[in-house]
C-alpha cells in the first residue's frame, strides 16, 4: 500500500469549511434561501456541514439536495433525494470533495440546466488542478498541484475515523 501522508487534518478541515462558509454567504448577501446540491458521497457531507455553518453565522435558509451520479458513464444519469423543481429560480450551489477532472462536477451542474436558476456555483474542497473539462470552481479548501498517478482521500464521517485528507 502507498503511503499517504496527511496533508489537512480534522480542525484544518474545519477551518476551510468555515471560511467557503462565509464566501457563500458574501456571494449571497441579498438572497433568503439557497439550494446546496451536495454530491454523493462526500460531496453531500460536505454540505450538511456548509449548511450548519451557513444557517448559524447568515440567517440564510440552507436546502439540501442530495445527487447521486453515476460517474463512469459516458453520459449524464444523476438522481436527487428531492424534485429538481423545488431548485427553480434558487441559487444553486454544487458541492463535491475532490475536483480532479470536472466529470463530475459537470455532470452535476448538468442536473440543473434545464430549470431556471438565479445562478449556479461551486465548491470543492480539494482541487487537485487536472481538469479536463472546462470547469470552474468558485469556492475551494485548497488547490493542490498533483501528479496523475496520485490519490486524494477524503475522509469526512466515517465511523472510527477522524476526519481528513491524504494524499497518495
Amino acid at each position: 500500500m502507498p503511503e499517504r501522508i496527511k496533508i489537512l487534518d480534522k480542525k484544518q478541515i474545519q477551518q476551510k469549511i468555515d471560511r467557503i462558509a462565509i464566501q457563500i454567504l458574501e456571494d449571497n448577501f441579498e438572497e433568503t434561501e439557497i439550494v446546496l446540491a451536495g454530491i454523493v458521497p462526500r460531496g453531500n457531507t460536505l454540505a450538511q456541514r456548509l449548511k450548519k455553518v451557513i444557517e448559524s453565522i447568515g440567517g440564510l435558509k440552507v436546502q439540501l439536495v442530495n445527487v447521486e451520479l453515476e460517474k463512469t458513464s459516458s453520459s449524464l444519469n444523476a438522481t436527487t433525494d428531492i424534485s429538481i423543481d423545488e431548485c427553480k429560480n434558487k441559487v444553486i450551489v454544487v458541492v463535491d470533495d475532490v475536483l480532479n477532472t470536472g466529470r463530475t462536477l459537470v455532470y452535476g451542474l448538468g442536473l440543473f440546466l434545464n430549470i431556471p436558476t438565479k445562478k449556479v456555483r461551486t465548491v470543492v474542497l480539494v482541487d487537485r488542478s487536472h481538469k479536463l473539462f472546462p470547469i470552474h470552481n468558485d469556492f475551494v479548501g485548497l488547490e493542490l498541484s498533483t501528479v496523475a498517478q496520485e490519490h486524494i482521500d477524503v475522509v469526512l464521517g466515517v465511523e472510527g475515523q477522524e476526519d481528513a485528507v491524504y494524499l497518495a
